[in-house]
């Protein structure tokens, strides 16, 4: 049986960790509410790049560019699949890396010539422990999603995709839904289908002058594209980073409660054992009390 001193000492170990629990939750929601407004900040101008790309396809809609796919509709293209996985460079987030894990995994499956480039050292050190090669790892991103960082990911996946290296990519992350559920996003970013830039009937607004695109439709498209993709990789980094707080703040706000749980009952514990202690303390001096005054009444 424990002695009060070594439940003493639990209890306090426990009260140390619970501070730190409460403190990596409050970190962890500083950060998410910094990296919701720097989204908020950025997102109108890619939504404006949207705006334009779908401006362009309602006034020329046989327009052929090598982002999209063909007029004639979507298909199966050969060459190399590229993934950009997006996880955490650290743990204590409960399911968020393994889920992003798991779906890469999936989906690697599906194609014989997979290409992987890394945000997160989780995910590096996952695959690289798995002997699954990795074509590139951004360092620092996960941690700090910035525009300068997705503009540097986009280049490369731009530059592999316009040299045929890479004939499809897909973006795969989480997505906050809200502050309880979280979802694993597993995007094609390119090629893109000209069905998600087009505007139903009843949203089209009529074209009092038409457009001039200069030198060319395609030109103008192969100078907007790059801005947007560059802004669907900087979107999908901080939602990923959005969730992995919101997924640590979870955890460690289950962490506090259990720690707080476990120090409930170590106190009840410690309080039973030193009552206890007490009452036997009590009994023995009160049994010496009588034994010396039977002792003084015999003589």
């Amino acid at each position: 049986m424990a002695t009060t001193k070594e439940i003493k000492n639990h209890i306090n170990s426990v009260k140390d960790t619970q501070k730190i629990t409460n403190a990596m939750y409050l970190i962890a929601a500083n950060k998410l509410r910094k990296a919701k407004r720097e989204l908020d900040m950025t997102r109108p101008f890619f939504t404006a790049l949207q705006s334009e790309i779908k401006r362009i396809f309602r006034i020329e809609e046989e327009v052929e560019n090598r982002y999209f796919y063909p007029v004639t509709g979507e298909h199966e293209l050969p060459g190399s699949y590229g993934y950009l996985v997006i996880t955490a460079d650290k743990g204590l987030a409960g399911s968020y890396n393994q889920n992003v894990i798991k779906e890469t995994m999936r989906l690697m499956k599906q194609h014989e010539d997979p290409k992987l480039f890394v945000v997160g050292e989780y995910g590096r050190h996952y695959f690289s422990s798995h002997n699954i090669p990795i074509e590139q790892s951004f360092l620092y991103t996960a941690q700090n999603p910035t525009i300068s960082r997705a503009r540097v990911i986009s280049q490369i996946l731009l530059e592999q995709f316009n040299e045929g290296k890479l004939s499809k990519i897909f973006v795969i992350y989480t997505d906050m839904k809200n502050a309880i559920n979280s979802q694993i996003n597993a995007t094609r970013l390119l090629p893109f289908h000209r069905a998600d830039f087009v505007v139903p009937e009843s949203h089209e607004k009529k074209v009092a002058t038409p457009f001039e695109f200069y030198p060319s439709v395609s030109t103008v498209l192969d100078n907007v594209v790059p801005g947007y993709v560059t802004g669907f990789i900087y979107s999908a980094l901080v939602d990923s980073f959005c969730s992995e707080q919101n997924a640590r703040m979870n955890a460690m706000d289950a962490a506090s409660r259990n720690a707080q749980e476990l120090l409930d009952e170590l106190t009840v514990k410690y309080n039973h054992i030193r009552q206890s202690t007490i009452t036997q303390e009590i009994t023995e001096v009160s049994a010496g009390a009588k034994n010396m005054k039977r002792k003084a009444e015999k003589k």
